[in-house]
């Protein structure tokens, strides 16, 4: 056993690192979630896959590995998809709304699994405002009921994963796991996943895996990482149905002539209460969000009306 031989290929800087195969990534991925690896041979893949950057064979083979171990939420065996929301940016400028969208959607009768963990010290999580909405932060895997919204913590899945994200906390860099995160189903059925990337190039990469992973999705440029429209501009937005790419809703470009009146600080509680006053009606919900709410919609009708798992 012991990972070296993988990390050979993939430590070579680089101009010199070889991709792996979906079946060796899948190996070694396994491998590191089972403990059967060092902490400096763990230190090694982070640093060399961190360099090369991953490949959509790569990133598929580690989900594998991922679904083969990892603790699923039920589902509650209805004809609607859960929409999974992944949250692991937070807020650094920008109140984080993904709490917000979640029970937007919930609204519409879905039942919404948002989880995530907080991976560095200076910004705002979601857990931090779904605590100020005294919405629940699971402590078990549950079925979430339609029209209604949980927040999961990564340990619940699988503690090694966790592992993986805090690793950020002591060499200052994201690993592998913080983009396979964004893109794993945590759920025993149908679903629908709703992710983002950060810079363009990942945009790429995690369409190659989405439909590598025959994924139901919807795919965005997120507010500073997290897979909610920015309030102030629409993104593009691309929808995938079991992995086939669905046409794109393009950017909002042009001047802006007017802003939205969200808050202007990242406090959890000025936050939640932002929330709640677009959930009464008082402030109308920003543009960007209704749009995507649409899309999100529009896609699980689909996934309906062509029975997709």
């Amino acid at each position: 056993m012991g990972i070296g031989k993988y990390i050979k290929e993939i430590g070579r800087g680089k101009a010199g690192a070889r991709d792996l195969t979906r079946e060796q990534a899948t190996d070694m991925f396994g491998q590191i979630l089972d403990g059967d690896v060092s902490d400096l041979e763990i230190g090694a893949f982070c640093l060399a896959m961190r360099i090369k950057g991953e490949s959509a064979g790569e990133m598929a083979g580690f989900l594998d590995a991922i679904y083969a171990r990892i603790a699923r939420i039920p589902t509650p065996g209805i004809d609607r998809p859960t929409v999974v929301i992944p949250s692991y940016n937070g807020a650094r400028k920008l109140p984080v709304l993904t709490p917000l969208l979640a029970l937007l959607v919930a609204r519409e009768g879905h039942s919404v699994v948002v989880h995530g963990t907080a991976t560095e010290s200076n910004r705002v999580f979601t857990s931090d405002v779904f605590a100020a909405l005294a919405l629940p932060i699971a402590q078990d895997l549950h079925v979430v009921p339609p029209g209604s919204v949980a927040f999961f913590p990564t340990a619940l899945f699988h503690i090694r994963l966790q592992a993986l994200l805090d690793a950020r906390r002591v060499v200052g860099l994201r690993n592998s796991a913080h983009s396979l995160v964004k893109l794993m189903n945590p759920c025993d059925g149908p679903c629908l996943l709703v992710t983002s990337y950060t810079h363009p190039e990942y945009a790429i990469s995690m369409a190659q895996t989405l439909t590598m992973m025959q994924s139901n999705a919807l795919l965005l440029r997120g507010t500073e990482g997290e897979a909610v429209a920015d309030p102030r501009r629409a993104p593009g937005m691309q929808a995938f149905i079991r992995g086939i790419a669905q046409p794109a809703v393009e950017h909002q470009s042009g001047t802006l002539t007017a802003l939205p009146d969200v808050p202007s600080t990242t406090d959890p509680a000025r936050t939640a209460s932002y929330i709640l006053a677009v959930l009464r009606g008082d402030t109308p919900v920003p543009t960007p969000i209704q749009a995507q709410v649409a899309q999100i919609l529009h896609i699980a009708s689909t996934m309906r009306e062509t029975k997709t798992p």
